[in-house]
């Protein structure tokens, strides 16, 4: 698994003193996720192929792009293109997956 990071914080600091990670996705309308659990590894942007920043400027242009459109259509969404604010992505975690937990309650599978 592949994260960018944006900021040299927290997650950053933690994966530094302790590369065990989990990462949490759920929908809450179906009521049920995953639990990705493994090691991460610290990539710094200065080390990340060109690809990583090119595909990072492409889905930013998208979102804003997008965003642009349905503000002229007149569509619900933001009044402003927040994700022209954010910055670059700082590094990259590598997270090598070693275990996966269905979190779905058993009574729902």
């Amino acid at each position: 698994m592949y994260l960018l990071d944006l900021y040299l914080r927290r997650t950053f600091e933690n994966l530094k003193g302790n590369p065990r990670m989990a990462i949490v996705s759920v929908d809450e309308h179906k009521f049920m996720g995953f639990s990705l659990q493994g090691r991460g590894k610290i990539v710094r942007a200065d080390r990340l192929k060109g690809q990583v920043t090119r595909l990072w400027i492409k889905k930013i242009t998208s979102r804003i792009t997008s965003r642009i459109i349905r503000n002229l259509r007149q569509e619900k969404g933001h009044p402003r293109q927040p994700e022209s604010l954010l910055p670059m992505p700082q590094y990259m975690i590598v997270m090598e997956v070693d275990k996966i937990i269905d979190l779905t309650p058993a009574h729902l599978k």
